[in-house]
């Protein structure tokens, strides 16, 4: 049995993407280490009153507190926001906000786009110069929702504390909503598609014209009944 040109390509994706995926898990930390690096470029400079540092890695806690371990695909943020971490009724206990941010979720664009591109049918250059620039552009759409995210963690998710500096540091908080939704829900999903047909309108358009020239197959004739004598 013969393949066409577009069932081989769907068999291929479907054996490369298992394997994009498990060593992108595999290799997270260093994977995640450009976002994390350019991320942090732009938060600290652009926003000082806000962050105070990045590092990557972070404590993995469980519900008691206790350490589960320290992945290295975590990022770490230090935040200016000072805010009353004891339980209602309690006397106060003020503290700069924390949060852990996890720049995978906003990264399985990558795997995606490296299978795609390794079901397709090129030469080994093309599918270096693609996924070299795959995992350039995919990088910055991930440090824009790791970005998206931190703004939203020192600032919404730290209640009234946190609006008053995001309105001191001149940050609409529609736009900081309206970036993390951006980040979370759409550019995983739309940047390593649309990449990935820039990159190959010319296989794409050769399976259109593949399937537009492919002949039907012939229809049944039906057989008149035999008769009995």
């Amino acid at each position: 049995m013969i393949l066409s040109p577009l069932r081989r390509f769907l068999f291929s994706a479907l054996l490369w993407l298992p394997l994009a995926f498990f060593f992108w898990f595999e290799f997270a930390a260093p994977l995640v280490w450009p976002v994390i690096a350019m991320a942090k470029a732009v938060m600290l400079k652009a926003w000082p009153s806000l962050f105070t540092a990045v590092s990557q890695g972070a404590d993995l806690l469980d519900a008691h507190g206790r350490v589960l371990g320290h992945p290295g695909y975590l990022m770490q943020i230090s935040s200016g926001v000072l805010v009353n971490a004891a339980p209602v009724g309690q006397p106060a206990k003020f503290g700069f906000i924390e949060p852990v941010v996890n720049p995978m979720i906003y990264g399985y664009a990558l795997p995606l786009f490296a299978g795609l591109v390794l079901a397709t049918p090129l030469t080994r250059w093309q599918r270096m110069r693609q996924i070299t620039l795959g995992c350039i552009v995919i990088w910055i759409a991930q440090a824009f929702g790791v970005i998206a995210e931190s703004l939203k963690a020192v600032g919404l998710d730290a209640g009234q504390p946190g609006i008053d500096a995001l309105q001191r540091a001149g940050i609409p908080l529609n736009a900081v909503a309206l970036a993390y939704q951006f980040g979370y829900l759409i550019l995983p999903v739309l940047v390593p598609v649309v990449l990935w047909i820039v990159c190959n309108r010319p296989f794409i358009d050769e399976l259109i014209r593949r399937e537009d020239t492919e002949p039907a197959p012939a229809p049944a004739v039906e057989q008149p009944p035999s008769r009995e004598n």
